[in-house]
C-alpha cells in the first residue's frame, strides 16, 4: 500500500522504516531535509496516487493543528488523513468535522510501543469510520505485533486519542508504583541487593511486565540510579486523563496522584512543604531547616499568645 508520513522522528521515522519492510511504499516528509524524501508537503500529496492516505506524526497541539489544516487545503475527496500522533481526543473531533466538509475521512490513532515499536511492533488504538479502517487496514497489520492483539478499532473518531489518553493515565501509575516500590526498598537496611530483587520478579511473579523489565535494564546500568535525577516531566495525556476523570465523574486516585507527583518532582524547594514545616514548628515546636545561605531559625517552643 502506498501511504505518505509526515514527521520523521524516533517514531514516524521507525515506522516508515517497518512499514517499508512491510513491502508498503512511504512518501515521508520531515523538516529536517536529511532524513524527508520530498522538499513540501504538497511535493507529498503530489507523489501519492489517488486516493491518498497521510499519516501525521508531528507533536500535538499546534504543530498539529496547522499540518492537518494544510493537508485540508491540498487533498481531495476520497483521501484520508490519520493522525497518529497524542492529540487530545477533542481536538480529533473538530480536525474529522473540518476534513469532513472537504470529503475527506479522518483517523485518529494512539500508538504505543516506542523506540522498540521497529522490531516488536506498536499497539494501535483507532477511531473512526468503519470504511476508513478497513482501507488502512493493511498498514495496521504491518505496524502491529504478529498475532491477535495490538490493535483495536476503539470506536467513532476520538475513541482512539481517548483509549491511548487512559492507556498513558495507567502508565503514570504503573510507573509511580514501581518507583515507590524501589525507594522503599533502597531506604531499608536490611535489603542489600536492590537490583537482582527487582531483577528475581521478571519471572513468575505477579508483577512481571515490560516496564520491570525495562526497570531491571535501568537498574543494571545504574544500580542506584546515581546519574539520574529525579525529575518527572509529563507529555499531556495524565493531564487529559484527570481532566476526563472530572468531566465523567470518574475517581481516579492512583493515576492523579502519580500526576501530582511528577509536579512534584520538579519543585527545588517546595512552597507547601515549607508552610507545613513552618506550621510544624508554630504549634509543636518541631525544628525546621534553614533556606540555603539563611541561619537556621531553630525551633520556637513557646506558645503563641492568645
Amino acid at each position: 500500500m502506498e501511504l505518505g508520513i509526515i514527521g520523521l522522528g524516533k517514531m514516524g521515522g521507525n515506522m516508515a522504516e517497518r512499514l517499508r519492510r512491510g513491502g508498503h511504499t512511504i512518501v515521508g516528509y520531515d523538516r529536517n531535509p536529511d532524513v524527508s524524501d520530498v522538499g513540501s508537503l504538497a511535493e507529498l500529496v503530489e507523489r501519492l496516487t489517488p486516493p491518498r492516505a497521510v499519516w501525521v506524526m508531528v507533536p500535538a497541539g499546534q504543530p498539529t493543528h496547522d499540518t492537518i489544516h494544510r493537508l485540508g487545503e491540498l487533498l481531495q475527496a476520497g483521501d484520508v488523513v490519520v493522525d497518529g500522533g497524542n492529540s487530545h481526543y477533542v481536538d480529533d473531533q473538530r480536525h474529522g468535522a473540518e476534513l469532513g466538509e472537504k470529503g475527506i475521512g479522518f483517523l485518529d490513532c494512539g500508538v504505543s510501543g516506542g523506540v522498540w515499536g521497529l522490531e516488536n511492533g506498536y499497539a494501535l488504538m483507532v477511531g473512526g469510520d468503519d470504511e476508513h479502517v478497513k482501507r488502512l487496514m493493511p498498514i495496521f497489520e504491518t505496524l502491529k505485533p504478529e498475532g491477535e492483539f495490538g490493535f483495536v478499532h476503539a470506536g467513532k473518531i476520538g475513541a482512539g486519542h481517548f483509549v491511548k489518553m487512559v492507556h498513558n493515565g495507567i502508565e503514570y501509575a504503573m510507573m509511580q508504583a514501581f518507583g515507590e516500590g524501589y525507594e522503599l526498598i533502597e531506604a531499608s537496611d536490611i535489603v542489600t541487593n536492590v537490583p537482582e530483587t527487582f531483577r528475581s520478579w521478571q519471572e513468575g511473579s505477579v508483577i512481571r511486565s515490560w516496564l520491570l523489565d525495562l526497570m531491571n535494564r535501568a537498574l543494571a546500568d545504574d544500580p542506584h540510579l546515581d546519574e539520574i535525577r529525579g525529575y518527572a516531566h509529563d507529555s499531556g495525556e495524565g493531564r487529559w486523563t484527570v481532566q476526563a476523570a472530572v468531566d465523567h465523574a470518574v475517581p481516579l486516585p492512583a493515576i492523579t496522584a502519580s500526576l501530582y507527583a511528577r509536579f512534584a518532582s520538579r519543585q527545588q524547594d517546595s512552597p507547601a512543604m515549607k508552610v507545613v514545616a513552618a506550621l510544624r514548628n508554630q504549634f509543636g515546636g518541631h525544628a525546621v531547616e534553614a533556606a540555603k545561605g539563611a541561619d537556621s531559625p531553630g525551633a520556637d517552643v513557646t506558645p503563641p499568645a492568645v
